[in-house]
């Protein structure tokens, strides 16, 4: 079917009152950076929806990229025709017999934002209905749950005319909500607590720890190809791969086993801290979830959190494993998140750690470590790479190494 435009729905920006047009300027912005390889559309953002006309460009592509646009309602594919009973009939029966099935039932449902339009809704409905009884076969009108529904919207400057009625991903426009950095590891959680992030409107930057030579090249690419999945939710998002072996290996050597686990994290908070404010964002966000391992437990939370005063955000924090599991599947994410490529946060992962750390030993046993040193070094060595929407890394890294062979 030709289509001529696409009309986007808002949803949730309806509620924003005086802050609507920012909302809308927002989501406008990102449907733009979204479809930027497609230099015949034309964006056309209006008080109650969005119109993206285009000129020629398949819908079908359109709509592969508008599914995962935060901050759309719905959507739909229309025709725009002339404002005559003529236009209006044939190309509400060109369109119906594009998509029409046997068996299905129809209504035909119209809107007037001109009220001084010759007909009125009933009557367009009716005359409409008519027609397309007397120029096809098998129709069977249904009021309350009809398979497709005719929708005719008469405008000032047209009629637009469409029967499908697409859900967008909802939420919130990325961006609307302002900048954090997001802590991201090779693992299935993190990714999903990034979606949650993203679907609130939060523009993110992942921060991510890597240990070499204890973590491979493969482990970092993993990390940064989870970033190019997300990205296709945003348009771009910039991957910050902090260097964190040294402070590892410090741990390891000179405080007691069953803290290891909590000042690592500690050390990690203070890093996306850091981070944070010279990036100019405004909290943190993690995978956490209450419970799962000895790290996310109440009191490790406590203790680990000591470090900063900025919020710490944690999307997935009362999801069971179950629930992360299913939504990263839904995403995309899942099957790369299981991949066998360790993360620093495996590698020193002591036997029993401790399960309920006290804030006053962790404390302590940090000022035996040249904190300020280890941070300064780390943060003299991250490395910021912007990453774009199905970015592939794995791929290139295993040429790299076969290269070597």
């Amino acid at each position: 079917m030709n289509y001529t435009e696409v009309m986007v729905r808002y949803g949730e920006l309806s509620t924003k009152g005086k802050n609507r047009k920012d909302f809308i300027n927002r989501l406008a912005a990102n449907i733009q950076k979204t479809l930027t390889d497609f230099p015949d559309l034309e964006f056309h953002p209006k008080h109650d929806r969005l119109h993206i006309v285009l000129n020629g460009t398949s819908f079908e592509e359109v709509d592969q990229r508008l599914k995962k646009v935060f901050g759309i309602q719905t959507y739909s594919p229309v025709i725009k025709t002339e404002r005559t009973l003529e236009a209006i009939e044939k190309t509400a029966l060109s369109l119906m017999q594009a998509t029409f099935k046997p068996g299905m039932t129809f209504k035909v449902n119209t809107r007037r934002s001109d009220h001084h339009f010759e007909y009125d809704t009933n009557e367009l409905n009716s005359m409409v209905g008519d027609y397309l009884f007397d120029h096809m076969d098998g129709l069977k009108a249904e009021m309350k749950h009809p398979d497709l529904v005719l929708r005719i919207e008469v405008r000032l400057d047209g009629v637009y005319i469409s029967n499908e009625l697409l859900q967008g991903a909802g939420g919130m426009p990325v961006g609307t909500a302002g900048k954090a950095v997001m802590m991201l590891s090779g693992g299935i959680d993190s990714p999903v607590a990034s979606y949650l992030a993203l679907k609130r409107g939060v523009d993110i930057e992942m921060v991510h720890f890597f240990s070499p030579p204890y973590t491979t090249d493969k482990a970092l690419a993993k990390a940064k190809e989870l970033t190019g999945i997300l990205a296709n939710y945003s348009g771009k998002i910039n991957f910050i791969a902090v260097p964190f072996a040294e402070i590892q290996e410090t741990i390891k050597e000179k405080l007691p086993e069953g803290y290891l686990m909590t000042i690592q994290r500690r050390f990690m908070l203070r890093l996306a801290d850091k981070i944070r404010e010279k990036r100019g964002g405004k909290a943190i966000f993690n995978g956490e979830s209450v419970g799962q391992v000895a790290s996310q437990t109440l009191d490790s939370m406590m203790a680990i959190n000591d470090v900063t005063t900025t919020p710490v955000l944690r999307p997935v924090v009362t999801m069971d494993k179950t629930e992360i599991i299913k939504l990263a599947e839904d995403i995309g994410t899942f099957d790369l998140s299981i991949m066998p490529f360790e993360d620093c946060c495996t590698i020193f992962a002591p036997p029993r750690p401790k399960t309920k750390p006290k804030v006053d030993k962790a404390r302590e046993y940090e000022a035996r470590l040249d904190v300020d040193g280890l941070i300064e070094r780390a943060m003299a060595g991250i490395e910021i790479t912007p990453i774009y929407p199905n970015q592939k890394f794995l791929a290139d890294k295993s040429a790299e190494d076969a290269d070597l062979l």
